[in-house]
């Protein structure tokens, strides 16, 4: 190849990334539904809770189970942390100081 040759590649190039640039990230977003996605208060991570059993990070609509006691709705990662929480429900959770 020619100088010529590589300086039109050379710039074809350039002008190829500030398109990706542009689309991906500026002007041409929200063409491609990304415009104005940042973390507000209804995303998923904002809607998880902890799995009172072993830690875990759960999101309550992709929950394995769900258990509920006292009106208050706990949300586990597997069945067999709903069935350890239900047997000994005391161990996972606090218990106001009014309840007794």
């Amino acid at each position: 190849m020619d100088t010529e040759s590589l300086k039109s590649l050379g710039w074809l190039l350039v002008w190829g990334a500030l398109f990706f640039v542009m689309m991906r990230y500026g002007c041409g977003a929200h063409m491609m539904g990304r415009h104005g996605k940042r973390k507000n208060h209804n995303s998923a991570a904002d809607r998880e809770t902890k799995d009172p059993v072993c830690g875990m990070s759960v999101n309550p609509e992709k929950a394995a189970a769900a258990s509920v006691l006292n009106g208050n709705t706990y949300y586990f990662c597997s069945r067999s942390c709903r069935d350890k929480f239900e047997k000994a429900p005391g161990t996972y959770t606090t218990v106001p100081h009014d309840a007794h």
